[in-house]
């Protein structure tokens, strides 16, 4: 049997048997990755092509919630998808920061993004000499940078990122991390969108090639020739949970239309540096 198929044949069991996990929610992970897709260059167009699991045709963002789906079978990933800074530090330092609960350094989803930049770098050898799995890498990757750019993603340790923080969303009880993962989006998707994912995706669009035009290009910039740089993304992230996810919550806020309105703007921002972004290192990386 043809490795590629074996390989998604186990993609395809995994997204289908498992339930999918916290961060972005899918719709946000699915807006990233498809942002991004959209902006690759010929050559990285093409990789990206060739490594995605056969179920998921040329769609990016239909398997960018993979990493969170196989959170339960690779135990090893949690760690992964977060970095926990020092609470009301409101700032992140990889030395300091980028560990799992055991101290473990570089198990952090900055460390992560670092990781699987680097598997994919070997991308031009032949599958047998790279000795990785680039179609995990590739996924994990993409799901990874997309984690970094929720500003939760980047929270307190003692509430692990908003998730013991309950709140109600309107009327529902939830936690304030879920809220950025997922129901701001999905409040914006039923009140301005029609339920319809593609027209968030273009509205961001427009405000890409639009309002933030000028800011585009240092969104892409990495120092010191780098393929990835997680670290900006992660200052930016923690800024922002100081600035709006934290602002004026406590345990027990009800949260309604002034906290949702004012911080749809951060939302729709950091989607936006997501996906270019994203895109930015595979045409680095694969381009």
């Amino acid at each position: 049997m043809d490795m590629r198929f074996r390989i998604s044949i186990l993609f395809f069991l995994v997204a289908i048997l498992l339930p999918a996990g916290h961060s972005w929610g899918k719709d946000g992970h699915a807006i990233i990755c498809k942002i991004a897709q959209s902006r690759l260059s010929e050559n990285a167009g093409k990789a990206v092509e060739e490594l995605l699991p056969e179920y998921a045709g040329n769609d990016l963002g239909s398997v960018c919630s993979w990493a969170d789906q196989v959170k339960f079978i690779f135990h090893w990933s949690r760690p992964l998808h977060y970095i926990d800074t020092p609470d009301s530090l409101c700032n992140y330092q990889y030395s300091r920061d980028c560990k799992d609960e055991d101290g473990a350094k570089d198990r952090c989803v900055a460390g992560a993004i670092n990781n699987y930049t680097k598997q994919l770098e070997t991308y031009s050898q032949s599958s047998s000499s790279s000795g990785y799995n680039l179609t995990q890498a590739l996924l994990f990757l993409s799901h990874f940078i997309g984690d970094i750019h929720q500003p939760l993603h980047v929270g307190f340790t003692s509430d692990r990122g908003g998730n013991t923080i309950d709140v109600h969303w309107y009327t529902r009880k939830t936690v304030l991390h879920h809220v950025w993962d997922d129901s701001i989006i999905d409040t914006a998707l039923e009140r301005i969108y029609d339920s319809n994912v593609d027209s968030l995706i273009e509205a961001i669009q427009q405000n890409i090639t639009g309002e933030w035009a000028d800011e585009v290009k240092s969104w892409e910039k990495c120092s010191s020739n780098q393929d990835a740089c997680p670290d900006p993304y992660a200052t930016e992230g923690v800024h922002a949970a100081c600035d709006s996810a934290y602002k004026n919550v406590t345990d027990g806020s009800v949260l309604r239309d002034e906290y949702f309105l004012s911080r749809l703007p951060v939302v729709y921002l950091r989607l936006a540096q997501g996906g270019v972004r994203l895109a930015a290192t595979l045409n680095r990386v694969l381009g």
